[in-house]
């Protein structure tokens, strides 16, 4: 199985709970809540654990909670390399109303990265041989420069390793400037990447196949929700539709969709077959409350669904 690392640069402790009503100036009664390491890559080395893979996260943390983030990860077995910030790693809120089966989502800022930490960081990736696959996911928090996935774009090219980039606006474009391997927008974030004011699912070929052109990068992954995910290559325009599943949370959907394929990339499965995966899991992680990832046994039941539709 090939190697794959995972970088964040915006982690988060992720805790969800539920009330009975979500009521105004209320005192609420919260259920015990459940703390989860989150932020993208991270996301996507626990989903890729919990399929039944490894791989090693890099991200930065800071502060008391940094100790907590990493006691989640270390209880989840994942193998990681932190870079110590001097400010504290942020913390999100997810809370479920249970009168209405509405989620609500609180995610916070994450607070000013210097310098130095960023560049350790990346120092961390320098570090490391023999690496297949790249994963940078997550949103920026403030002081990391805009380029920094087009800086692990360069590290990559040097580590011959496919990088795959999956976080929005200018950091994103940034990273295309560079030219990597796979990219996964939605179709709000493609039609940002191609200056339309919005793209309807026959739109997408030709906007995919806009950015696979200029050589930004070799595959677009276009991710729609329910509807599933378009796969496009120079060659290929392929719409993968998962099931029909009574959705919980959409919570770490992306992250799992990422997740199984990039794993499945990582055993050498061809790429349709891959993408496959990638929209099981996805699908599989709406099947539970919160912030759950995925979880084996229903991304492999709905795989098994989708293999029988193409």
């Amino acid at each position: 199985m090939s190697s794959i690392l995972t970088i964040t640069f915006n982690p988060a402790i992720d805790k969800s709970t539920s009330v009975s009503a979500l009521i105004a100036e209320r005192k609420l009664k919260c259920t015990l809540p459940i703390y989860e390491p989150g932020g993208g890559g991270i996301n996507v080395a626990r989903a890729i654990k919990k399929l039944g893979g490894n791989a090693k996260a890099i991200y930065l943390a800071g502060g008391c909670t940094r100790k907590l983030l990493t006691e989640l990860l270390e209880k989840e077995l994942i193998e990681s390399i932190v870079t110590q910030t001097k400010e504290n790693t942020r913390e999100n809120l997810t809370l479920l109303d249970e009168a209405t089966n509405q989620q609500f989502r609180f995610n916070m800022p994450g607070l000013p990265i210097r310098k130095n930490e960023w560049e350790a960081c990346l120092e961390s990736i320098n570090h490391l041989n023999d690496i297949d696959f790249v994963v940078a996911s997550g949103s920026l928090p403030p002081g990391v420069p805009l380029d920094i996935f087009a800086r692990i774009a360069e590290i990559a090219k040097v580590k011959n390793a496919k990088l795959i980039v999956d976080t929005s606006g200018d950091a994103l474009k940034e990273a295309l400037n560079a030219g990597i391997y796979l990219i996964k927008p939605n179709l709000g974030e493609l039609s940002i990447l191609v200056g339309k004011e919005e793209l309807n699912l026959e739109m997408v070929d030709d906007a995919a196949r806009e950015l696979i052109e200029k050589r930004n990068c070799e595959v677009v992954v276009v991710s729609l929700g329910a509807a599933g995910a378009m796969l496009v290559t120079k060659d290929l325009a392929m719409q993968i539709v998962p099931p029909v599943v009574k959705r919980k949370s959409t919570v770490g959907a992306g992250d799992s969709m990422v997740a199984g394929m990039i794993l499945s990339l990582s055993q050498h499965k061809d790429l349709i077959e891959s993408v496959q995966y990638g929209v099981a899991c996805g699908t599989a992680a709406t099947l539970n409350h919160g912030t759950e990832l995925c979880k084996k046994e229903d991304a492999d039941r709905l795989f098994q669904l989708i293999k029988k539709i193409y």
